[in-house]
């Protein structure tokens, strides 16, 4: 392993400020590895830190295929990770939605010109994502649909589903998008939380990344074949929102649950007087996708969404 310096600046409030990367092995730009870019992904860093540890395991054991160079940049904006805020600390902007970048702009526009410059040029590029919505979701890769992504090298991470987006205006900001339009096989992983450190999911989450760098010619590693992706689009999921009054959540499902049309999936309780003024009921047959985790529920809020289930 060694270490690389991504990108070096002077912050107005930290002095110094230094983005760290470890490549293994060397030769060919093979393959690209992103972990946090916010202060509140810290199963993402987690992930990220289980992955370097394997991947040195594997360099020790000459493991990493010859002429194959991997990057692993575990974190890009440590510095909010430090001071608990989830965007960058002097003006709350978004690293990923800064991309492709300016040197000459704000810090994190440049910040994020130096990243791309770095992670440019590799064959394939993987991101440990945020969901976009705050809650709990099942693990799957994410691709943008820019017209150069492929579902099938998508499905080799072997995870439960593969989720294809049209690209959103602000979107086209993040990595994963500029990366498919520099030429890199993007996708990004997500691991089910966000805020919180899910061992069981970060670990599915690095096979994933060693089954793909496996079957995609890049180290040498036996694993667990995986799942059989499922391959959908974002919006055929089916969003259930609170339609009622605001009040505290109570969840009964979880994401992964079979339902079926007319099961209470959650209560809305009223916040002043204990009572449960609302059932939530599953409009269809399916499986919960995502569900919301805050436990304060607002009108109109979306708080699940579902996978639904196709009958013969």
């Amino acid at each position: 392993m060694n270490k690389e310096i991504i990108y070096s600046m002077n912050t107005a409030y930290r002095g110094e400020y230094e983005i760290q990367g470890f490549s293994y092995g060397s030769g060919d730009k093979a393959a690209c590895i992103v972990g946090a870019m916010r202060g509140n992904e810290f199963q993402q860093l987690y992930i990220s830190s289980l992955l370097a540890k394997k991947l040195g395991e594997l360099e020790a054991r000459s493991a990493i295929v010859s002429g194959k160079k991997i990057l692993l940049i575990p974190s890009i904006n440590y510095s909010s990770f430090n001071v608990g805020k989830k965007y960058w600390i002097t003006d709350n902007s978004d690293i990923n939605r800064s991309f492709p970048g300016n040197p000459e702009g704000q810090a994190t526009s440049r910040i994020a010109a130096a990243v791309m410059e770095k992670v440019t040029g590799y064959a394939y590029g993987i991101q440990f994502a945020s969901f976009y919505m705050d809650g709990e979701f099942i693990p799957h890769v994410r691709m943008i649909e820019t017209g150069k992504q492929s579902n099938s090298l998508a499905s080799q991470f072997g995870m439960p589903y593969v989720l294809t987006a049209e690209p959103r205006s602000y979107d086209k900001a993040t990595l994963n998008y500029n990366w498919q339009m520099r030429g890199t096989e993007a996708f990004s992983v997500y691991s089910g939380v966000t805020d919180t450190i899910n061992g069981e999911s970060a670990n599915q989450a690095v096979s994933s990344v060693l089954r793909f760098l496996t079957r995609m010619g890049v180290i040498r590693y036996n694993c667990h074949a995986g799942y059989i992706s499922t391959i959908m689009d974002e919006e055929d999921l089916l969003s259930i929102r609170s339609e009622h009054a605001a009040g505290f959540f109570k969840k009964l499902v979880q994401p992964g649950d079979e339902v079926v049309r007319g099961d209470i999936i959650a209560n809305i309780i009223n916040p002043m007087t204990g009572e449960n003024t609302t059932d939530i009921y599953a409009p269809t047959d399916g499986i919960i996708f995502y569900c919301q985790n805050s436990p304060m529920i607002y009108q109109n809020s979306v708080i699940f969404k579902m996978i639904r289930r196709l009958h013969n």
